[in-house]
């Protein structure tokens, strides 16, 4: 893994959907997220290590790059996606959107729940420990969506496995 910089390190980032309602089954909601997390990589705010993308969570490996905030990029990140699969949801199926209706001050619709979880990876064991868990979890016993880790289409398993980036999104830990 390339050196640490403390002030700049790799985090495991999760995030659900609201109540853990299944909202990313369908690809189009997925490419939502990969679509955000591409504009990060392109605009250089984020390198993203390792990704999955489950049917209510996501999980993320990624460093917040020099001179970007971390806090400021998560919030980016969350209200820039949660709006988009908003409206992917207006048009996909309209009479869903109601579930997502909040009695806030501050918002109509809440596609995100508010306690994302950051945690600093400190060492090249833990991050590696991690990105183990983000690629074995879609073969879990509970998810079953696919067979193998790299054959599950919306994961950086593969691009360990093979160096194919389907996506364009993720830098190898080892680079």
């Amino acid at each position: 893994m390339a050196d640490i910089n403390f002030d700049y390190h790799a985090q495991f980032f999760t995030v659900t959907i609201l109540e853990w309602k299944h909202l990313l089954k369908p690809d189009a909601f997925k490419d939502i997220i990969i679509n955000s997390l591409l504009f990060l990589k392109n605009e250089k705010s984020v390198v993203v290590y390792g990704f999955v993308i489950m049917p209510n969570h996501i999980h993320l490996i990624w460093q917040i790059q020099d001179g970007f905030i971390k806090e400021k990029i998560q919030l980016r990140f969350l209200k820039f996606t949660g709006q988009q699969l908003k409206f992917e949801l207006t048009k996909a199926n309209p009479g869903q959107l109601k579930h997502y209706q909040v009695n806030a001050k501050d918002r109509e619709y809440q596609i995100w729940e508010r306690n994302s979880l950051s945690i600093d990876l400190w060492t090249q064991a833990v991050f590696v420990q991690k990105l183990d868990y983000i690629h074995n979890n879609p073969i879990q016993e509970k998810w079953k969506l696919s067979m193998y880790p790299e054959e599950y289409k919306y994961s950086s398993a593969k691009f360990y496995e093979t160096g194919i980036d389907d996506f364009g999104i993720l830098t190898h830990y080892a680079d």
